[in-house]
């Protein structure tokens, strides 16, 4: 099979289809870069979960009076408290945040916000950190008795399991998730349409010289090359716009929309090297797609 004899027909194609391939490649780039910005969400996912598996805390907020007339937790509302959650099986640890601690943490959290600047000491209360015996699911019931046995006590003020914060956040990471993967069965729909039918114009435009060299002794497969060629072409270009456009939205979006929270440790930044990584995998998808689409459209629909 000769290399040249490819090649030339390859460029034929592409250029007397150019619109439908235009099309073609824009489809499959942005589809591709709906499965980027998914699997991106999914590795956010995934490396805020375990940033959090061992910071989950359930915080006992104190009331304005005891946080205010007790620094060290000594006097016995404060250590009465405790002393109970110290005794309990289910808790690992105990730590005390006194106001100006609250305080110094809320201006780190915050720092270079207008919110800051309000703050002060004594309108945050002071906090007793629990952290359960395990980090795992299995502590949920652990986490319900603790705070049943919090909530109603003289000097509380609230009961806060982090749990239940974190949860939100991975539920909105979630539906980013789903949203985009939903968006990109969309358009990958359309590209495989798009797909199929630029190949069965490209094998009809050529159906004349397909149709001698079939007669002089070329196999099918020697006639039906070229056409798997330019797919796979058009969806390598595609992945590649797709990983360039992934690149462009973390310089010129993700950047900026996540910098205050993924500074403060809220969640892990999206790195320059995600962005890579993800890029590199839709070359081999997209080529991939495009190839057996092209070969089943062949097959299915093309005489060459």
């Amino acid at each position: 099979m000769r290399t040249d004899f490819v090649a030339r027909e390859v460029a034929t194609g592409l250029r007397r289809n150019v619109t439908m391939t235009a099309a073609m490649v824009l489809t499959t780039a942005i589809s591709l870069l709906m499965v980027g910005t998914g699997l991106l969400a999914v590795k956010t996912i995934d490396a805020t979960e375990s940033i959090y598996s061992d910071r989950l805390e359930i915080r006992v907020a104190l009331t304005q009076d005891v946080s205010t007339a007790d620094a060290e937790c000594t006097q016995p509302i404060c250590a009465g408290l405790r002393s109970t959650l110290e005794n309990s099986p289910l808790v690992a640890g105990v730590t005390y945040e006194n106001q100006q601690e609250a305080y110094q943490r809320f201006q780190e959290l915050f720092a270079g916000q207008s919110v800051a600047e309000l703050a002060r000491p004594q309108s945050l209360p002071a906090t007793l950190r629990v952290k359960l015996v395990d980090q795992d699911g299995s502590t949920e019931a652990g986490a319900a008795a603790v705070k049943q046995a919090m909530a109603n006590q003289v000097g509380v003020r609230t009961v806060i399991d982090q749990r239940d914060v974190v949860a939100k956040l991975f539920d909105f990471l979630g539906g980013v998730r789903n949203v985009t993967f939903a968006l990109a069965l969309v358009q990958a729909v359309a590209a495989l349409l798009l797909i199929s039918n630029t190949v069965q114009v490209s094998a009809y435009t050529r159906r004349t010289e397909v149709g001698v060299m079939r007669l002089v002794g070329a196999t099918r497969w020697y006639t039906q090359l070229p056409f798997l060629v330019e797919a796979v072409i058009t969806g390598v270009v595609g992945a590649v716009l797709a990983g360039a456009g992934l690149l462009v939205g973390k310089i010129a979006f993700i950047d900026s929309l996540l910098a205050g929270i993924a500074q403060n440790g809220v969640i892990p930044p999206v790195t320059l090297a995600d962005v890579l990584t993800v890029s590199v995998y839709l070359v081999p998808i997209g080529a991939v797609i495009a190839g057996i689409t092209g070969y089943v459209t062949l097959r299915l629909y093309v005489k060459v």
